[in-house]
């Protein structure tokens, strides 16, 4: 589910929201936080015991889980995660679908495309829950300790964890793991992760000791080590295979879930474990229900949408607003074979939109991306495109807590003023940057278009006899911006006519569809001017949003697509970094967000604040927690309503 802003690893790119919320980290998880005031009302204190000790610096503490605030919701003793059915059936089928291809079953390759939920398979020594954003509880392990500087921690590992061979998890298993991350990894990955903890050790074979740098921050420290995947050292030595490489081949892991079967680009099959050795823990009661995830590829959406219908898959979230205010009226909804509803989210949205490539010389003046930014009319898209179902972006911690509002007053302001004279006094003497209005009643606000107008002719862009904008050294002011081919048909109608705006006030936009493979190598290697893309939403502070947003790793870090460059940013999350209490992280993420939001290194966008869901009848679920739908994690199958759909006629 959530972990603290974590290192990334590749295959986070691709992961849901809810799966990297917590982002601050150097996360080991795209596209994986909570609400600060809503969560401090249902905490309990941590129920952790302190050793004997001689002196304060002495004291070391033993615990079923870890908060960096030390404080968790669930007491050592606890049955069951609160939000789930602890009696809850195992059995039946859930299939869902994915646009685009895959050549690889590795999630953790830096080539290619990995296979949906590719992760499923591999555990961490700490899991989570979806009701408790700040707690991590033990998993592979059954107890840790740390010292109270947290120079160092040691996980006590359950004796019981088997691999899905049946060949027993060890702390070798551990060890091996961190180092085969370490140099095989992302280079991002890499590098934070070996500045940032100094040695892994295996005290025997189910202990495991992990030992931190001095002189940075306690930070994501903890947090980044129990949420490592666990790999088999056996198989990798023995196969020679390696973690970078794309390949079908995969280590067996040690999660509810194994690879039954795939057929690449057209399915894939993952089946529970019969033998999970986890399945009675506490952590995982009522969850990991269904005996079979499938998941169905197809070519596009148009395509998938007209499979869901048919009912060769069963579950799915929709995303888009013309689908969704206008295509569910199939004959499956209106006879109540299908369910089509609401469901609440507790996580802000993620922080996407059209996104600057800041290492290309065009967009160096901020003018020049204000300009472009004012040539997209979102109330018109809105309106005319998306039914009216959207709402427009402003804050990369939108409707939380932690948005930035109005002037900085209390901790906010002296947050800032303890930076010094790295911050702009404007981020002090004027509310954060929003998003400018525009007519929905027509395309082309001319109000606005002036405005860009005159901003790219301040910027040296001066329109020429074919109605093009030249700087002086002749150069057009064009836009290379690939699309997603499998995403293109809920994407191409909107830049369509933001192109027209463009094109108004002379700029050249060239909007190419590629391949879902070449467009994964075009991103990962910042070949293009902008795309539509973004960052993780995230609620906590972890080295993660170095990885993110800092400049030390924007040359090769896959995760800063605008390839952001700020010492601001950079000063911002490092003072971060040191906050002692929950009141002034979040007021070190509100400057984040103002200092984000100064640098403009995106166009923001829409985003809804519920899920749009569809799914056949014989599905239910719990209460839906504040950080996850969790309809892989704890939905369950109703066998009886199943068969009454296939009596009906109703699924293939």
């Amino acid at each position: 589910m959530h972990r603290p802003a974590t290192l990334l690893l590749p295959f986070q790119a691709s992961l849901s929201r809810r799966k990297v919320l917590a982002l601050g980290a150097l996360t080991a998880a795209s596209f994986a936080f909570a609400v600060p005031e809503a969560r401090a009302q249902d905490t309990a204190s941590q129920t952790s015991e302190e050793a004997e000790s001689t002196g304060a610096d002495d004291k070391i503490i033993t615990s079923h889980g870890y908060s960096y605030f030390g404080e968790l919701k669930y007491p050592a003793d606890f049955e069951h995660l609160a939000f789930v059915n602890p009696d809850a059936p195992k059995g039946g089928e859930i299939v869902i679908q994915e646009s685009g291809t895959f050549d690889s079953m590795n999630p953790y390759t830096v080539k290619g495309r990995a296979g949906a939920q590719a992760t499923i398979m591999y555990e961490t020594l700490l899991g989570s829950s979806a009701d408790d954003y700040n707690g991590s509880y033990c998993l592979l392990c059954e107890s840790l300790e740390y010292d109270e500087g947290q120079t160092w921690v040691i996980f006590h590992m359950r004796k019981n964890v088997k691999f899905s061979d049946g060949t027993p998890l060890t702390a070798q298993d551990v060890v091996f793991s961190h180092n085969l991350l370490i140099e095989q990894g992302l280079p991002s990955y890499s590098a934070g992760v070996k500045k940032r903890i100094l040695s892994a050790e295996a005290l025997d074979d189910y202990t495991v000791k992990f030992t931190f740098a001095t002189g940075i921050s306690r930070r994501s420290l903890i947090d980044q080590v129990g949420g490592t995947s666990v790999f088999s050292k056996k198989w990798y030595e023995e196969t020679g295979a390696r973690l970078d490489e794309p390949r079908f081949e995969i280590s067996p892991g040690s999660g509810p879930y194994m690879l039954d079967s795939y057929d690449v680009n057209r399915r894939i099959v993952y089946k529970r474990n019969p033998e999970y050795w986890g399945a009675d823990l506490p952590l995982n009661k009522g969850r990991y229900n269904f005996d079979t995830i499938r998941i169905e590829y197809f070519g596009d959406e148009s395509a998938a949408f007209e499979a869901f219908k048919a009912g060769e898959y069963t579950f799915r979230i929709e995303s888009s607003s013309r689908q969704w205010a206008t295509q569910y009226n199939f004959p499956g909804v209106q006879n109540g074979h299908v369910i089509k509803t609401e469901l609440p989210d507790g996580t802000p949205p993620n922080n996407v939109g059209f996104v600057f490539n800041l290492g290309q010389e065009k967009f160096k003046d901020k003018r020049v991306r204000e300009a472009i930014a004012l040539a997209y009319n979102f109330e018109w898209t809105n309106e005319s495109l998306q039914y009216g179902l959207f709402k427009h972006r402003e804050s990369y911690f939108q409707d939380t807590p932690l948005q930035a509002i109005g002037l900085p007053e209390g901790e906010d302001l002296a947050f800032l003023d303890g930076l010094g004279d790295i911050v702009p006094e404007v981020l002090k003497t004027e509310p954060p940057v929003g998003i400018h209005d525009s007519s929905p009643e027509r395309l082309n606000d001319r109000g606005n278009l002036r405005k860009a107008a005159n901003l790219l002719e301040e910027a040296g862009w001066i329109v020429g006899d074919d109605g093009l904008r030249r700087n002086a050294a002749g150069d057009v002011l064009f836009i290379d911006f690939p699309i997603n081919s499998s995403s293109a048909s809920a994407l191409e109608p909107v830049l369509d006519n933001y192109a027209l705006n463009l094109k108004a006030i002379g700029i050249r936009p060239d909007f190419e569809k590629v391949d879902p493979s070449q467009y994964t190598n075009r991103t990962r290697k910042g070949q293009y001017d902008m795309v539509y893309g973004g960052y993780p939403a995230f609620l906590g502070t972890g080295t993660g949003l170095m990885q993110m947003y800092g400049t030390s790793e924007v040359g090769f870090s896959s995760f800063n697509p605008a390839a952001l460059a700020s010492d601001l940013v950079d000063t911002i999350i490092l003072a971060s970094l040191d906050t002692t209490s929950q009141e002034e992280q979040d007021a070190s993420l509100r400057a984040l967000d103002r200092a984000l939001r100064y640098e403009f290194l995106m166009v923001p966008t829409w985003y809804k604040s519920g899920y749009w869901v569809a799914y056949y009848d014989m599905f239910e679920h719990p209460d839906i927690p504040p950080y996850d739908l969790g309809y892989l994690d704890f939905w369950w199958y109703n066998a009886d309503k199943a068969a009454q759909l296939k009596a009906a006629g109703a699924l293939r």
